[in-house]
């Protein structure tokens, strides 16, 4: 198996417990586009519980000869950015991309520049922020048999100190994962476990403790049933009595629908309960 990027070691366990969960936000909606000259464009919408309203567009260009990809995005607080991506061109698995954001509003820029290097028994990355200290942050896993080590560290040049460090272990297996991960300068530890039980049933798990805080730790168990090729539910509830369910349906080629809601069981006499809605469309 390939081997993760640092931020994905625990990746199966938290896609399950926190993706497709649609009670986030009242209502969202997504529609994407693909064009015959390789340009690819989505539009999103979101309106949240709080009445806001909120939309980004984007427009992706791919040159798969060369390795070139040109993000371009634009979103209703009136920011843009730019993302130009280089793949595979000076050595095979190596990336390298430049970030480039602008705010009218304030005048405000930012500019970042991220490495990446992918082999088989290896994922390293490198992100750097050019105007904001500068600061450097940097990740890297070695896996070997299933078996997966990393760390990262942040850097801060202006200060000369480092600004924040990690450590996870975890292993991989065709149909399950589990995953220790030691965050905020080792000082927040998850233990995380994801298991493929049949191809209708997935279950996972997660643990956090964050030592600053105290002797409480967080539990979390989410479960995934597919119905059938076009559907599935998923239902996930915390240590805090806090469920959530969700249901995803394909209605017809290029169009999905999601419905979710999150109950609060400890305070069902309350107005704590949230729900929402997702459509996507995609041609």
């Amino acid at each position: 198996m390939a081997v993760p990027a640092f931020s994905d070691i625990a990746k199966s366990a938290n896609d399950l417990l926190n993706k497709d969960f649609y009670h986030l936000a009242a209502g969202t909606i997504e529609v994407k586009s693909n064009t015959p000259n390789n340009v690819a464009f989505k539009v999103t919408g979101k309106s949240s519980h709080d009445k806001v309203t909120s939309g980004a567009l984007e427009g992706k260009f791919t040159d798969k000869p060369n390795g070139l990809t040109v993000t371009q995005t634009w979103n209703t607080a009136n920011a843009l950015e730019t993302k130009v991506e280089m793949a595979d061109n000076l050595a095979k698995g190596f990336k390298a991309e430049g970030i480039f954001s602008f705010l009218p509003a304030t005048n405000a820029r930012g500019a970042k520049f991220n490495l990446h290097f992918k082999q088989s028994n290896f994922h390293g990355r490198a992100f750097f922020d050019l105007l904001k200290g500068p600061t450097a942050n940097i990740d890297a896993i070695v896996g070997h048999e299933g078996f997966l080590a990393g760390a990262s560290a942040g850097y801060d040049v202006q200060k000369a100190a480092i600004t924040g460090y990690s450590a996870a272990v975890g292993y991989h297996a065709p149909t399950y994962s589990a995953a220790i991960t030691a965050t905020d300068n080792l000082s927040v530890f998850s233990a995380s476990y994801y298991h493929k039980v049949n191809s209708q049933v997935e279950a996972g798990s997660k643990a956090t403790w964050n030592s600053k805080s105290g002797n409480t730790v967080g539990l979390e168990v989410a479960t995934k049933y597919r119905i059938d090729p076009v559907s599935f539910v998923k239902g996930k509830i915390n240590d805090r009595g806090v469920a959530a369910i969700a249901y995803n349906v394909l209605l017809r080629e290029g169009v999905t629908l999601g419905v979710g809601a999150s109950f609060d069981t400890q305070k069902l006499d309350q107005a704590t309960h949230k729900v929402g809605t997702s459509f996507t469309f995609e041609s």
